[in-house]
């Protein structure tokens, strides 16, 4: 029995002399963390470093080597929170605002390392060309939307599918339309920045009237559409951006009427149109993940509603190199209430010099806004699904091209008119795809 309890002294005696020997101190963390950061060994460092916090040690130089650890590893969201730590104690040391800015430029977060350069020193300031109040982007872009179904959709009987007899038929047939386009960024202060748009839309239709016979005429709308995004960094890391969307336009068409002796006749009309599109989004950052909520006020051919959305982007490796985001839309009308709307994936991927980002969209699209009410569908015509991807190509260090394509499908609707009341109609479905180039100037 004496041996026994012996041997159980022995053992916890052991046990005591093992964890106090495990116990880290404050100048044993220094110099094992500082040797581990001279020989580079990252990965080491950072589980020594998480070894010591478990034990109640942290303190700045820890915070910033664990930050340098994980920038070297190319885990540039985890490095920014860490260099975030160690600012917080201590912001006059140079090495550490230049870390801290480019481990959030390069985690997707450059309107927080923006409004944090302004708190730099003149020489980190000169070093990486900031600017409190400058131009940061100027970009030009021009696209081109075509339908291939168009002569297919021309030449279709619509009219007979609808049993039109006697009645009036009418329909209006993509067959293309063009964009020019002007960006603008600047900054007013190291938090406050403002996006402005201006997009020249030229859309080509051909409206098709059968009425005792059929009859086409062709058809043009001019739209304009100014967006002015003013985006607000507050506090350390929310993000509020909000827009507001002008659009107006005009368009001619054709009507049917009768003469004096009651024949039948065309004649030539034009009209004015406008819409407006006010939005509001809010995102922020939590390591990997990044939030955010957004809500558009639209009135859009003259239909008031509604949009609402949710998203999560996730960045698996803590950069930049890929990246994607699962989005919900909610929408509330008068006519239809409120309810789920449409579900959209997008994501980007860095391709050694080149950048991609695609987005795919799949819902009830009919006047349909896309994130931030820079994108805004008003055309006529409902779309259950959109796809899109864009390259990235950086020339040199403020210039960067992009080309695009869209693939977007697209249902309108032939209608029959008794008495100028709408009494039957046919729906008709194509596809339309859109090519776009543009170069941008960044300046930041």
């Amino acid at each position: 029995m004496q041996k026994r309890i012996g041997l159980m002294v022995a053992f916890t005696l052991f046990l005591l002399t093992v964890q106090a020997q495990q116990k880290l101190n404050y100048p044993e963390v220094d110099k094992v963390s500082y040797e581990l950061f001279l020989q580079g060994k990252w990965a080491e460092l950072i589980e020594y470093s998480k070894g010591a916090r478990q034990q109640g040690i942290d303190f700045f130089y820890l915070q910033a080597r664990t930050g340098i650890a994980y920038y070297n590893l190319k885990k540039y969201r985890t490095a920014s929170e860490w260099f975030l730590k160690a600012w917080e104690s201590d912001q006059s040391f140079e090495w550490l605002q230049e870390y801290l800015y480019y481990s959030l430029i390069w985690g997707g977060r450059a309107s927080e390392a923006y409004k944090l350069a302004g708190s730099f020193s003149p020489g980190i300031q000169d070093k990486i060309d900031f600017s409190e109040k400058k131009i940061t982007r100027v970009g030009l872009e021009a696209g081109y939307t075509f339908n291939p179904d168009f002569e297919t959709l021309s030449a279709a009987s619509h009219g007979q599918q609808a049993s039109l007899g006697e009645d009036y038929g009418e329909a209006f047939y993509l067959k293309n339309y063009h964009f020019e386009s002007v960006d603008l960024s600047h900054r007013i202060t190291p938090g406050i920045s403002v996006n402005h748009n201006l997009t020249y839309v030229g859309l080509n239709r051909e409206q098709r009237i059968d009425w005792g016979s059929g009859n086409s005429f062709p058809m043009k709308t001019n739209q304009f559409q100014y967006y002015l995004n003013p985006h607000f960094v507050l506090g350390k890391k929310l993000n509020v951006s909000p827009s507001i969307t002008a659009i107006w336009g005009n368009y001619d068409l054709f009507l049917g009427g009768f003469t004096g002796n009651q024949m039948k006749m065309f004649y030539n009309s034009s009209a004015n149109f406008s819409d407006f599109v006010f939005s509001t989004s809010a995102w922020s950052h939590f390591g990997s993940l990044s939030p955010g909520a957004e809500i558009n006020l639209a009135n859009i051919t003259d239909k008031k509603f509604t949009q609402l959305s949710a998203w999560l982007t996730i960045y698996p490796f803590s950069n930049l190199s890929f990246y994607f985001t699962p989005r919900a839309y909610f929408k509330s009308s008068e006519e239809s209430g409120f309810g789920y709307n449409t579900f959209g994936v997008s994501g980007g991927a860095q391709l050694g010099p080149v950048h991609f980002y695609g987005q795919y969209l799949n819902g009830d699209m009919e006047n349909f806004i896309e994130a931030g009410g820079y994108v805004v569908s008003n055309f006529s015509g409902v779309s259950e699904q959109k796809f899109s991807g864009s390259f990235y190509f950086l020339t040199g260090k403020k210039y960067q091209l992009v080309l695009r394509y869209l693939s977007q499908d697209v249902t309108e609707t032939y209608k029959v008119y008794t008495n100028l009341v709408e009494s039957n109609s046919v729906s008709y479905n194509y596809m339309k795809h859109t090519l776009t180039a543009g170069i941008s100037w960044n300046f930041q």
